[in-house]
């Protein structure tokens, strides 16, 4: 997708897939605008890798909202009373990291934001193939959400909707890392685990998913 002459607010946590899609957005010449959230979460540590990701690209403006969703808990993410998995992915279940409604919540919020500076699109890590199964990082959430999107704000009403942009979302996570490389991405300020430790636990799925990717990315880079 061209996003020369585009605005776009990236939801951006500080993560890789988010720094990758910032990346992107920056390699095409958008207007960005960061969005971040501060919603309880054991891993707060991943803002200051948010901030330096906004600093890094030089984006228009760069927001953290404030949204307490430890307040109901119902996930290892914001209830410290609940272990984190360490046993390694699941198939066919989701793991209790998965914060309810998370992405729902983020993404209303985001639209908001955009309708407000007239934005044309969100830009979201969500990635299909190498995750933890969460319900909101699939295919067919993000075209519903769409759907809902167009019938939800004035500007889809007026035929000029705000787009989700998830370009990311059928890529694996190997070409996640190449693509960040080739977007200058400082992969190693980008956080993605999902203790509240100072350093990496190298056992949570998050973790899990990173290291086994970034091993398979070094694999095809000697191969070739």
């Amino acid at each position: 997708m061209d996003l020369k002459n585009k605005s776009a607010v990236i939801l951006l946590s500080g993560g890789l897939d988010s720094s990758t899609v910032t990346g992107l957005a920056k390699a095409s010449k958008a207007k960005i605008f960061g969005l971040s959230f501060d919603y309880g979460q054991r891993h707060k540590k991943e803002l200051d890798s948010a901030f330096t990701i906004a600093n890094h690209f030089e984006i228009e403006e760069f927001k953290i909202v404030k949204l307490d969703l430890s307040l109901w808990g119902g996930s290892s993410l914001t209830d410290i009373k609940k272990d984190l998995p360490i046993d390694g992915i699941q198939q066919n279940t989701i793991p209790n990291t998965y914060v309810p409604g998370r992405n729902t919540i983020f993404i209303s919020v985001a639209l908001s934001y955009a309708e407000a500076i007239n934005a044309d699109l969100i830009g979201l890590g969500v990635n299909a193939l190498d995750y933890s199964g969460y319900p909101d990082c699939r295919p067919d959430y993000i075209k519903k959400f769409q759907e809902l999107a167009n019938l939800a704000n004035k500007r889809g009403r007026e035929e000029n909707p705000i787009k989700l942009w998830t370009p990311l979302i059928d890529l694996n996570k190997e070409d996640i890392i190449q693509l960040a490389f080739d977007n200058n991405v400082p992969i190693e300020k980008t956080w993605s685990c999902y203790s509240g430790n100072l350093k990496p636990c190298g056992k949570c799925d998050s973790c899990r998913i990173r290291q086994k990717a970034y091993k398979n990315w070094q694999i095809k880079k000697n191969e070739n």
